[in-house]
């Protein structure tokens, strides 16, 4: 009888801390009204739903990036921003993670890769899903042009050859300065930060405020437009 009750309450724990993963897992930030309106194609930007997630394919025929989203976001949430590359010639692959964690697919990149014939790739993410983008592109520098980080940084070293871009709010919260800073040990020669002022940690997204987060001075929109602007600058540029 006693080991049936030891039984019984080892059960009942594995049977809790599944509901507690779940309930975790799918506590997940929506994307809102806006972004789900990004999803629409026009006459610059047709935006097509893919076996990976989505394609914002603009009048660009050289670049692209992919993008891992943030953890626990909604994919979709991004869209405008992506949007806003795509229409100015970079083209972008968004792509979903299980679970909408990174770390659980984080080579996906080399899946989406073979299905274009771009010269040139980037990879980049927001938060947790620029840290595995940063991940694969240390083991496959062959394949790519840069590295592109939203809220996040490198925790391995990236070979020379890629260009690098960080870019994060001056409001933010939720990013690890401490690690951001040892983060810049990693990258490349050809590395370029930019500090949004008045920005913060979800406003490259469209899926409301993150718990932790600091509150931005500027609009999602202004954010987004400082963001793209820089990545064209410099991609434009060859540096």
């Amino acid at each position: 009888m006693k080991k049936r009750w030891i039984l019984f309450g080892i059960l009942l724990v594995i049977a809790a801390l599944a509901a507690a993963v779940m309930i975790y897992v799918g506590d997940v930030y929506r994307a809102d009204g806006t972004a789900l309106e990004a999803l629409e194609s026009d006459g610059t930007v047709t935006v097509t739903r893919t076996d990976y997630g989505w394609f914002f394919d603009g009048p660009g025929e050289e670049d692209a990036l992919i993008f891992y989203p943030g953890a626990k976001v909604e994919p979709a949430s991004y869209a405008p921003l992506l949007r806003m590359l795509a229409a100015q010639d970079l083209d972008v692959c968004l792509v979903e993670m299980p679970l909408n964690f990174a770390f659980l697919d984080m080579d996906r990149a080399s899946d989406v890769i073979g299905q274009y014939t771009y010269p040139s790739w980037y990879i980049g993410g927001h938060s947790l899903g620029g840290a595995m983008a940063a991940r694969y592109a240390a083991a496959h520098a062959d394949t790519l042009s840069g590295v592109i980080l939203f809220a996040a940084y490198p925790t391995e070293e990236l070979d020379d050859s890629l260009l690098f871009l960080s870019i994060y709010g001056s409001e933010d919260r939720v990013l690890n300065r401490e690690k951001l800073e040892k983060g810049r040990a990693y990258t490349p020669e050809r590395s370029f930060e930019y500090v949004i002022e008045g920005g913060n940690h979800a406003w490259f997204g469209n899926y409301g405020e993150q718990d932790g987060d600091g509150e931005a001075s500027v609009s999602h929109e202004e954010q987004q437009r400082k963001t793209a602007a820089f990545i064209l600058e410099h991609i434009r540029d060859g540096e």
